[in-house]
């Protein structure tokens, strides 16, 4: 052995034995969300940040969040939110956003798919959120891994139930939320051990490892597609959930993520929308009048690519320039994404004008 090569050696082991090595120091591992949305926007034609529109975004959006108490613990305020502190509440969120994509009606005079529960209708992701919640006050295991495997229990009668609705609009992409339930309960078996606590102790307290984890192990989180020769990551379903066990768990606990900060906005269809009508993202005419006349875009298409990607660099943008107005604030993108995504419903139901969001049909949002 060379004299390199020892020291190569030596260099190894004192590594290893501080807990640095690569293999056993997840923290160390790169997300590659913000890099790719940087790229996809700088190579875009058809999506366009305003850089005005989006300094002028900041100011308000920041104001906003300050008049209304907004933070972190807002997320425990909603009634369907779970509220115990336990595994019990890991575990829903979990299977929250396992399934936590695409609810938007075909038909804008369609109410969409409906779930009654607690003498409220629910719609959107809160329906989601009332199923599961009705689920489990019916003793319907809904959110434990052996029930999503064991057929003989969790049949699709039985899932059907659970996901009912009170309209004639069935829960969209119905199948492939079972595949996900299915297919997320053979990798929690065959490599946690049938625990999903397992996952955040191999991700050690760091939301990048825990991220890249269930993007790597679980197929049905690895959004991930190419744009202009690039594979391009996105991510957004596997943010989520680090970011409601952080909001959930007041950043304690199972909530805990040292690195919180490095995760991005959460690339869906709500989002764009909300950044469109505040003048921070503009569109090419073809893609404008696609999205009004409520025409589909294929999942992968570069316009959908383009939007999702551009939403995320824009909410980095919006809240670097929150920090440079106000060093110190207690702001990330998560925070930013939740208040737009409350901002952008409650508009809605206001019966406010605005462009429609775009329509994808994926189990990635």
């Amino acid at each position: 052995m060379s004299d390199d090569e020892a020291e190569l050696d030596l260099r190894a082991l004192l590594r290893k034995s501080l807990g640095l090595d690569s293999e056993d120091c997840a923290s160390t591992t790169e997300l590659p969300v913000l890099k790719d949305a940087e790229f996809i926007y700088d190579n875009s034609i058809d999506v366009a940040v305003d850089y005005s529109g989006t300094k002028a975004a900041a100011a308000m959006i920041w104001a906003m969040m300050q008049s209304k108490g907004y933070s972190r613990e807002t997320w425990s305020e909603h009634d369907l939110h779970p509220k115990a502190k336990d595994e019990s509440t890991v575990k829903f969120i979990f299977t929250m956003d396992l399934l936590n994509f695409c609810f938007w009606p075909e038909s804008p005079l369609d109410t969409g798919y409906t779930v009654d529960y607690r003498g409220e209708r629910w719609t959107g992701y809160w329906s989601l959120v009332a199923a599961l919640q009705r689920a489990l006050d019916e003793d319907i295991p809904i959110t434990d891994s052996h029930f999503w495997q064991d057929e003989t229990e969790c049949t699709e009668e039985v899932l059907h139930h659970v996901f009912r609705s009170a309209s004639s609009t069935s829960m969209p992409l119905l199948a492939e939320r079972i595949d996900c339930l299915r297919e997320a309960g053979m990798v929690l078996y065959n490599r946690f051990d049938c625990n999903v606590l397992n996952c955040l102790k191999e991700a050690k307290c760091s939301a990048v490892a825990l991220v890249n984890l269930l993007a790597d192990v679980f197929p049905c989180f690895r959004d991930e597609t190419c744009f202009e020769g690039k594979t391009v990551h996105f991510y957004k379903r596997a943010q989520i959930l680090v970011a409601d066990l952080w909001a959930c768990f007041d950043g304690e606990g199972y909530g805990r993520f040292d690195d919180i900060d490095k995760i991005t906005m959460f690339a869906d269809y709500r989002i764009p929308q909300m950044l469109n009508s505040l003048g921070c993202l503009q569109y090419s005419p073809p893609l404008h009048y696609h999205i009004k006349q409520l025409r589909q875009i294929e999942s992968g298409h570069s316009w959908e690519v383009q939007l999702r990607g551009c939403s995320i660099w824009c909410v980095e943008l919006i809240r670097r320039e929150i920090l440079r107005c106000n060093p110190g604030a207690r702001v990330n993108a998560i925070l930013i994404d939740f208040f737009l995504y409350d901002t952008v419903k409650e508009q809605e139901s206001k019966n406010m004008e605005l462009l429609a969001h775009h329509r994808t049909r994926s189990i990635w949002y």
